[in-house]
């Protein structure tokens, strides 16, 4: 196996963070918006841009180059270098020689409820922030060098307020800390060195635990791994268990579907964290059964659901932890009770989406019609769920209940095809006018997830039609030709991580092998050129939205694997 040294990346592509912390360093302090300086950004009660690291030379802010891999991100100018590395999820050392460094509050207004205050603490001569927007202190401590100013010391209103490390030829040092009220004075044994070698092994570790096959046939394998390292944060507020966000950018929070995949990805090495994932958004289940829209550190949405696709991906999942799978098997039976009592019309056998948002694709042509509606992708979905329902129960020695949901399983595939399927696709149901429809849409497609299940002409007729939405780039969510289809049009054009990897598994389930495997080339290679954006341009293959998403790193890995096994026999 031959791999290379380290991933070089920007930070304005993929956040510079850490396993296990809060906070970032990006120029994207909000959604769309890159400042000009590489900010600290904390994603603790939203996403805050806290601090401004501006390099400086000869009193005046530097041109500089700033690049980063795993471990370290670095400024290069001719006059110097600073290097930034993570010594612990909550502390970075800084240090800077023939460079200067001016470390300053990213919003410096104060009023009684908002901006931060900057002080020098008494106790042990650190210079402190504490911040309204997080309610968490920073604190920077002077490790080697000194500091030639610190202007806006306790200072109210907008003054600008932060620590000055001066570019006079003398090498420099800092510790940065976020914290709650008070801790210890900063100590440690390492040299910075060290740090960097010690950070290195982590995310290491981590890369070989999650991609031990990778090759130079797998090129974005262990960038892959690292966007779901960077974007892996420690229990906090509402994040019950070690949690990968989405998004170290502004998608900064779980969802209730994006999590499946990130648990898949992570479950051939690191079985505990998999867990975790797939876990964690039950710990918010509500009293109907419901699981929350998303989840972050101070917010909890449930204002819309997303698709049941939980047990498609529980028996990707498998061998399950023993000591779970009867409240493993409980929890899916209420989630999957709720799309069946509180989502279904009184007599029809069909649960229904209230809105797109529902059913993930927010905005899919599907939903142009109507928003209040019964699909087959749902229904799809519901079989697949209801299926490892009736395994689990046998497993668990629940042969009664194991009949009763291969039963409601029967029940639901067979009115799928007889209602649903109009003989060469399948229409969407409003769920008050009873009217159907179809569209360009490759969520009308998504019944391909039930594989061998469907009749052979069914599979014939969807494979098909999938094809016309492969585009050189991948699997585009509205089809090309479409008079709907927009480039940059969210799910009504750009291909998607999530629908690639459950059309590609239905498809290779189906019998339809090459295609599948077409499927999984394709976006593996839009992957290697483009990154893991949020969702990338069909016609372009240019990389759109959030450029560090964890589904499509995830799925780029879950694809990666599999072909890797598919090629080694």
């Amino acid at each position: 196996m031959t791999v290379a040294a380290g991933p070089v990346f920007s930070p304005q592509e993929i956040p510079f963070s850490f396993r296990g912390s809060w906070f970032d360093f990006s120029p994207v302090i909000a959604e769309k918006t890159y400042a000009q300086d590489i900010h600290l950004v904390s994603h603790q009660t939203g996403m805050h841009p806290i601090l401004r690291l501006i390099p400086t030379a000869e009193g005046a802010p530097a041109e500089t180059a700033v690049t980063a891999t795993p471990h370290l991100l670095t400024w290069t100018a001719e006059a110097g270098r600073i290097e930034l590395a993570y010594e612990t999820p909550d502390t970075v050392r800084v240090r800077g020689e023939g460079l200067g460094l001016r470390l300053l509050a990213a919003d410096p207004v104060l009023t009684p409820f908002s901006g931060p205050y900057f002080y020098r603490d008494p106790v042990d001569g650190s210079w402190v922030f504490t911040v309204y927007q997080t309610g968490r202190r920073y604190r920077v401590t002077l490790l080697h060098g000194r500091i030639s100013a610190n202007p806006g010391t306790q200072s109210l209103g907008a003054a600008e307020r932060g620590v000055v490390l001066p570019a006079d030829g003398e090498a420099w040092e800092i510790a940065v800390e976020e914290y709650e009220t008070a801790r210890a004075p900063y100590r440690s044994g390492s040299a910075f060195e060290e740090v960097v070698a010690a950070a290195r092994a982590e995310f290491e570790t981590f890369r070989d635990a999650v991609a031990p096959w990778r090759s130079d046939r797998t090129p974005a394998a262990e960038l892959a791994a690292y966007v779901l390292w960077s974007a892996t944060v420690r229990p906090a507020g509402f994040i019950t268990r070690p949690a990968v966000l989405m998004s170290k950018h502004w998608m900064d929070k779980v969802w209730s579907w994006d999590h499946c995949f990130n648990a898949i990805a992570l479950g051939g090495g690191l079985p505990d964290l998999s867990w975790d994932q797939f876990r964690l958004v039950f710990d918010h289940q509500d009293a109907a059964g419901a699981l929350p829209d998303s989840v972050t550190h101070s917010e909890i949405l449930y204002n819309f659901v997303k698709p049941p696709i939980h047990g498609w991906a529980l028996g990707r999942l498998r061998p399950l932890p023993e000591e779970d799978a009867s409240e493993v098997y409980r929890l899916l039976e209420r989630w999957t009770s709720f799309w069946l009592t509180h989502r279904r019309v009184p007599g029809r056998p069909f649960a229904h989406y209230q809105h797109g948002n529902d059913s993930g694709w927010d905005n899919a042509t599907t939903f142009d019609p109507e928003r209040v509606v019964e699909t087959a992708d749902l229904a799809a979905f519901l079989v697949l769920q209801m299926r490892e329902l009736a395994r689990l129960a046998a497993e668990l020695a629940l042969p009664e209940e194991s009949a009763r949901w291969s039963e409601e399983a029967d029940r639901m595939r067979e009115a799928l095809l007889a209602e649903l399927w109009t003989g060469d696709r399948f229409v969407a149901r409003g769920a008050q006018s009873g009217q159907t429809w179809s569209s360009d849409s490759l969520l009308d497609l998504m019944p391909i997830v039930l594989g061998e299940e469907l009749p052979d002409a069914v599979r014939e007729a969807l494979a098909a039609r999938i094809e016309k939405h492969l585009t050189a780039f991948g699997l585009a969510t509205e089809l090309p030709t479409s008079t709907r289809y927009l480039d940059d049009g969210y799910w009504r054009g750009p291909i998607w991580a999530p629908s690639t990897i459950l059309i590609e598994d239905g498809l290779r389930r189906a019998g339809y092998t090459d295609l599948a495997d077409e499927i999984s080339a394709r976006f593996r290679d839009l992957c290697e050129k483009s990154g893991f954006a949020e969702n990338f341009d069909a016609r372009s293959g240019a990389g759109l939205r959030d450029r560090a998403y964890t589904w499509t790193a995830s799925a780029y890995l879950m694809l990666a694997a599999a072909h890797e096994r598919r090629a080694a026999g």
